[in-house]
């Protein structure tokens, strides 16, 4: 069933030849999220960094990848550094401002863009800022955050609710842990305190650091963590305002700056942050494709819920560009996710990499890497070779889930062309290469197998069918009527496709493209 023939083989190779030469140009093609602390450690601390990072850019050169999603790198006191104590460097255990230009540079010499992690709705406790202010009333960075006595409109932040970012059911919090003192408010936790943005001098603190990191540090754009928290949630349209004015912001210092943001809600509350966040993440579908492919069937009507989804959010602003994932660094891994069945996590993946917009890839699901939480078994190291073959692997903590032992390494999966990994590369090349993948439209079939999440993407004439057989049995398909014209084979990811009279035999968990 796993083994790719040799007949498959040169349909691929044919296939991207037909096509142009990687015609994903930025901010579409592939986005690889990583975590610099597990990624590739360039000193022998066990702690990954910036230099380690730049020595595997080929590899993700290679893997076809086109952006890089760094997640914080700024100095930090935790191991995760969502707290920031200094938004205008990085941590020195990632290595010196020098390192980090050094691996913007090489990144950019590879055309591969860079994102970094912005944390705009709170500081660490640890931030000079913070420090000042919860000295005292009389603090020039006092009114930088948020106080119990403010006011009467700051004291209905405490009716706010819980949500998916946060199980944190304190969010007002003691200086110090003085329970007698003035409390502040952190919705996250205490170490996190949240900024005030009715604060004019708090708002252009942020336009000086974008213009540290667009213009000093030549990065490509960022990802705009807890987007949806700048203000509470009673204060929504002061959110979405808040977001166009930063996004205008930029643009005054980077014109084509791309801004992804973090709004981890349904798509009725995501959708007015498209004005000024018009990349952003769709959790929804995350969760469909995980739930269609766990339970081998269409049961949410996959392509349907995308449409809709996607339709609204263009009814907000027609620059839109869907950020789509499987899963990320506060999920856990997908394979997890999926019973550890590696069949499933390659048609999950099919699904992502063949749906309009960015695709987004949490580092080490290209090689099957496990991880439940909490958040550190999540975010383990990523697995060159055995043991320490590789000088760059990290062990800034022992690896729970993903170890030599569950998974096989890197240096192996690249000598195997049935492996994840070059299933990954395979999928992501021919998406690379192709106009209707990477920028085309997607309408649904009229087919009514639930086994098979089916649809039909197009660009200027390039028309392309793509069938995904979610099921462990082989599906006999026949493509009649609007879909008889689909008659040639482009693209198969796994297993060899049969011909039977006027139908396809499509292998268990394989994904298809006709044209």
């Amino acid at each position: 069933m796993r083994r790719l023939t040799f007949f498959i083989f040169i349909l691929i190779l044919l296939s991207c030849k037909k096509d142009k030469e990687n015609v994903a140009q930025w901010p579409y093609g592939v986005n690889y999220e990583v975590f610099v602390r597990s990624f590739a450690d360039s000193n022998g601390d066990g702690i990954g960094d910036f230099n380690g990072l730049t020595s595997r850019l080929d590899y993700l050169k290679d893997l076809g990848v086109g952006g890089i999603w760094l997640m914080p790198i700024m100095p930090s006191p935790t191991y995760h550094k969502y707290d920031v104590t200094n938004y205008k460097a990085v941590d020195p255990e990632y290595g010196t401002e020098e390192d980090f230009r050094k691996l913007v540079e090489e990144a950019h010499k590879r055309g591969i863009k860079i994102l970094v992690d912005l944390i705009l709705n709170h500081t660490g406790s640890g931030h000079p800022w913070f420090q000042s202010a919860s000295s005292g009333k009389q603090s020039p960075y006092r009114d930088y955050y948020v106080w119990a006595n403010k006011d009467s409109i700051r004291q209905q932040i405490s009716k706010k609710s819980v949500s998916l970012d946060s199980d944190n059911i304190t969010q007002w919090h003691p200086v110090n842990g003085d329970t007698l003192s003035e409390h502040y408010y952190g919705f996250f936790w205490g170490g996190m305190p949240d900024l005030n943005f009715d604060n004019p001098k708090v708002k252009n603190e942020f336009v000086e650091i974008g213009k540290y990191w667009l213009a000093d540090m030549k990065v490509d754009g960022f990802r705009l963590d807890a987007a949806k928290h700048i203000y509470p949630t009673e204060r929504a349209t002061d959110n979405h305002n808040f977001w166009i004015w930063f996004r205008t912001e930029m643009q005054k210092i980077k014109p084509d700056v791309y801004l992804v943001g973090e709004v981890w809600s349904n798509a009725k509350e995501v959708a007015p942050y498209l004005k000024g966040l018009p990349a952003l993440f769709n959790f929804d579908m995350g969760y469909a494709i995980t739930s269609v492919v766990k339970a081998g069937r269409d049961t949410v009507g996959l392509i349907s819920t995308y449409k809709s989804i996607n339709d609204f959010y263009h009814t907000s602003t027609g620059d839109y560009i869907d950020a789509t994932f499987l899963k990320n660094h506060d999920q856990n891994r997908i394979l997890n996710e999926l019973g550890g069945d590696t069949e499933k996590a390659r048609v999950a993946a099919g699904i992502l990499l063949t749906l309009p917009g960015t695709p987004y890839i949490y580092y080490g699901e290209e090689i099957g890497m496990k991880g439940v939480k909490p958040d550190e078994l999540i975010r383990e190291p990523f697995i060159w070779d055995e043991g320490t073959n590789d000088k760059m692997q990290t062990f800034w903590e022992k690896a729970t889930y993903s170890t030599d032992q569950t998974v096989t390494p890197l240096v192996k999966q690249k000598n195997d062309p049935s492996s994840l990994y070059n299933f990954y590369k395979n999928f992501i090349h021919y998406r690379n290469a192709s106009e209707a993948l990477t920028y085309g439209s997607i309408e649904n079939t009229n087919l009514n197998i639930q086994e098979l999440v089916s649809f039909i993407r197009k660009k200027d004439g390039d028309e392309k069918l793509i069938i995904h057989n979610v099921s462990d049995v082989e599906i006999t398909l026949l493509l009649e009527n609007e879909l008889e014209k689909f008659k040639q084979i482009d693209f198969v990811s796994m297993g060899e496709i049969k011909k039977a009279d006027n139908a396809w035999i499509i292998p268990a968990y394989a994904s298809v493209v006709f044209r």
